[in-house]
């Protein structure tokens, strides 16, 4: 892309369009649109290998996984979980009657803090729902030892770590399950969609009935949704997955481009010196903190600044979900004040497959001379 366009947070990356049109004329061949197709069972396999061989149950998008992962597993009551996320993780609790318990985030990564969990359990809670932010890995260990000792499930909200590993191993290994998106912005996408990866074999027909009204073998032995990924997003999955690391690659360089430029900035703190040694990352986004005293502007200062220039970034995640209008009078967003910090701070720059470095350099520039 010229350095002269107009840039954005994010832009989808479009496969070959070639390639999406041989798995058209496959749709085309079949007449199958919906309803587990070839293409569906195809991607569901391959990511099922990819996710170390645990089981998968594709979704029409990650929110109505959620949805669904919270009514099969059963969760009533209050479920702990952070305000440091999208709108989804906490809308999917209260749209079924849950009482979402905000817990404090770690200032390291802006994951949920194993330290302050436990302080959160009452007799009423249930489960655990934390969120690996930006694809930085919650603390798994910690949380599913919590998990054990006070019997509470866990869902993780993996929506931002496609591609994340930790130890060569799968993330989706940790918990009772996580959700990954497969929206449009996201890494690896399916235009829209999600999946929920487990690792017990015996809940997959709970999965898949939940995603289909609960009808398995035209039996209607449970309450269901339906949130089936139908052929045409399958189609968009298996032409970006076998391209999944080379676009990781691309994302990595693009950030060290921006690592190289404003490591050295006052005021400024890289979320991407929060990688750990151990984990693979999927380099996804490119949040950044601004310290006003430090920098002189405030994030949202920065933000306009930017936008100026045709800089369009985005505050992922600003106000806080405890800060929400929808939310006005049920959460203290004091009570949590490293997230309520990092809200005021957070500022997500540019980051896409195809994005050009010079235009990286643009960014960069524009942020040293506002100084």
């Amino acid at each position: 892309m010229p350095t002269n366009q107009e840039l954005y947070v994010t832009r989808p990356y479009l496969p070959p369009r070639e390639q999406f049109c041989k798995y058209l004329d496959e749709i085309w061949d079949s007449y199958q649109l919906t309803n587990h197709g070839a293409l569906h069972n195809r991607l569901q396999a391959e990511l099922s290998r990819m996710f170390d061989g645990n089981c998968v149950t594709l979704t029409a998008n990650g929110h109505l996984g959620l949805d669904v992962a919270l009514h099969v597993l059963d969760i009533k009551g209050e479920v702990i979980t952070t305000p440091f996320s999208f709108a989804s993780t906490t809308h999917a609790l209260t749209w079924i009657g849950l009482t979402p318990v905000f817990c404090d985030v770690k200032e390291s990564d802006l994951t949920l803090d194993p330290d302050k969990i436990e302080e959160q359990i009452t007799a009423r809670t249930t489960a655990i729902l934390p969120v690996h932010v930006y694809g930085h890995l919650c603390d798994v260990g910690r949380i599913d030892e919590i998990a054990k000792k006070h019997g509470l499930k866990v869902i993780y909200d993996a929506a931002h770590a496609f591609g994340v590993r930790l130890d060569g191993k799968s993330i989706s290994t940790f918990g009772d399950v996580s959700m990954f998106s497969f929206h449009a912005t996201k890494l690896f996408h399916t235009v829209e969609g999600g999946a929920l990866v487990y690792t017990d074999a015996d809940m997959q027909r709970r999965f898949e009935t939940g995603t289909n009204f609960g009808i398995w073998d035209y039996a209607y032995n449970y309450i269901g949704t339906n949130a089936k990924m139908n052929e045409f997003q399958a189609a968009m999955g298996l032409c970006i997955l076998p391209q999944l690391y080379t676009l990781i690659e691309e994302r990595r360089q693009i950030t060290k481009r921006y690592t190289d430029n404003l490591s050295t900035m006052k005021g400024i703190t890289l979320m991407s010196h929060a990688v750990a040694p151990n984990v693979d990352h999927n380099f996804a986004y490119m949040p950044i903190l601004v310290d006003k005293e430090s920098f002189g502007h405030t994030a949202d200062g920065l933000f306009s600044i930017l936008q100026k220039q045709r800089i369009n970034c985005r505050r992922y995640f600003h106000p806080l979900i405890s800060d929400y209008a929808c939310y006005n009078g049920r959460f203290s967003s004091s009570s949590t004040p490293i997230a309520k910090k990092a809200a005021e701070q957070v500022l997500c720059l540019p980051i896409f497959n195809g994005m050009d470095l010079r235009d990286v350099d643009r960014v960069c520039e524009v942020m040293s001379d506002s100084t």
